[in-house]
């Protein structure tokens, strides 16, 4: 078997079943759809030739073990490698993807037949650095499900080649498929025990050479907005539009630190979703920063935002129930770098160079470091997530595998 024989074919299979999840739905898995795709996953561990292949009842994930192939007295740390099933929730039925092969690095790219949707070297200037390799891409009716698709088949390749060549040698590897990661719960109810590594990387990166150890502090807030609702031709001093509130909430938030106007290390508040009618309405919104002070500032500063416009009413008419998501996973893993040193030295093994920066986001690795296991960011190749313009190159995707093994390597080296 080659090294990289079932990567792709893994991958299209992958994304081609829908798996998104579903915030409202209070399961876990939240899905039943992901149910169904973790019990292929397993079946497909087990027929690569992993142990101990199993569906966690606690956490939905599916976990797998390749053995030591070590002589017995030799022991090493283990190493696990973390990805999750679940796409956004964007259109995912009838993923048909498309190989753009030796892309020229300059032409903009028709998604479908009727070149309604294009990939445009304009608007997404990330398409330069792919001169040279096969992209895999939309039909532009639907996401693709590179994020994190690409992280399981680069996992499950790699395991599968590590038992096709016993000769490479290795400690125990271990292997977690997760689930409902875009909703922000996936690794609520992971078990560090029972997964059993001593370190560990999330596979779900965007472009070649991606490290990252520093996420935001993430918290949602949900503002509901009571009104008063009569006949507008009786309203003059009766009538309380909850909609017009909702507007002057917004308003009264910093309006330039959005998502649209921020980069790097700067912090946000994000309207996601807005529903109402005069007599009722609901907003939610997403908190970020990589500051823990100036994150709980942010949290602070929206209460604020509630209480001054309580004041000019008789009653409370905006309340919001406010809930931390995850924590910025350097705090944890800054007290040891071994497990970023490691992934480092593996790239630069490999000529990648590794690309440390602040990530606009978090991974499941953020809670995870959290628990007691320091958990990392490793590139996957997944660009322009969640939408009908997201794609992934097969070089990179590639890459990322020899990562993964490189790792495995370097780790094997090291007796605990």
């Amino acid at each position: 078997m080659t090294k990289y024989e079932e990567l792709i074919p893994r991958f299209i299979k992958y994304v081609k079943t829908e798996t998104r999840s579903d915030e409202n739905s209070g399961l876990t898995p939240s899905t039943q759809t992901q149910v169904e795709f973790a019990k292929e996953l397993k079946k497909e561990l087990l027929e690569i030739g992993l142990t101990n292949a199993r569906i966690s009842e606690k956490s939905g994930y599916v976990l797998a073990t390749l053995p030591s192939n070590l002589e017995n007295d030799v022991k090493v740390k283990a190493v696990g490698f973390i990805s999750h099933m679940d796409t956004a929730a964007f259109t995912a039925e009838g993923v048909n993807p498309q190989f753009v092969e030796n892309y020229d690095g300059e032409s903009d790219i028709n998604l479908d037949d009727e070149g309604k949707f294009k990939l445009t070297v304009k608007e997404f200037p990330n398409l330069k650095n792919y001169k040279g390799n096969t992209l895999i891409t939309t039909d532009g009716s639907t996401l693709l499900g590179s994020d994190d698709k690409s992280g399981v088949a680069e996992i499950f390749t790699a395991v599968a080649y590590l038992v096709a060549h016993p000769e490479i040698k290795h400690g125990d590897v271990k292997v977690g498929i997760g689930p409902d990661e875009e909703i922000g719960v996936g690794a609520d109810k992971f078990d560090v025990k029972d997964f059993g590594a001593d370190l560990a990387y999330t596979v779900d990166g965007g472009p070649l050479g991606e490290l990252e150890y520093e996420t935001f502090n993430a918290a949602q807030a949900v503002i509901s907005i009571q009104g008063k609702e009569v006949h507008p031709a009786t309203a003059k001093g009766v009538l309380i539009n909850a909609n017009k509130l909702a507007s002057q909430f917004d308003s009264l938030l910093p309006q330039d630190e959005v998502p649209e106007k921020t980069e790097g290390r700067e912090g946000f508040y994000h309207l996601i979703s807005v529903d109402g009618t005069v007599d009722e309405a609901k907003m939610v919104y997403i908190i970020r920063d990589h500051d823990h002070q100036k994150f709980e500032d942010r949290k602070k500063f929206m209460m604020g935002v509630a209480d001054k416009m309580n004041a000019e009413f008789d009653t409370d008419r905006v309340t919001i129930d406010m809930a931390d998501q995850y924590y910025n996973m350097r705090e944890v893993i800054e007290k040891d770098m071994t497990v970023v040193n490691v992934a480092k030295q593996a790239m630069e093994n490999l000529s990648i160079k590794p690309d440390i920066y602040p990530v606009r986001g978090g991974t499941d690795g953020s809670k995870i470091s959290f628990m007691g296991l320091p958990t990392p960011n490793l590139f996957a190749g997944a660009e322009n997530m969640h939408a009908r313009f997201e794609f992934v190159s097969v070089e990179t995707m590639e890459k990322a595998t020899d990562v993964v093994l490189e790792i495995v390597k370097l780790v094997s080296e090291e007796t605990k």
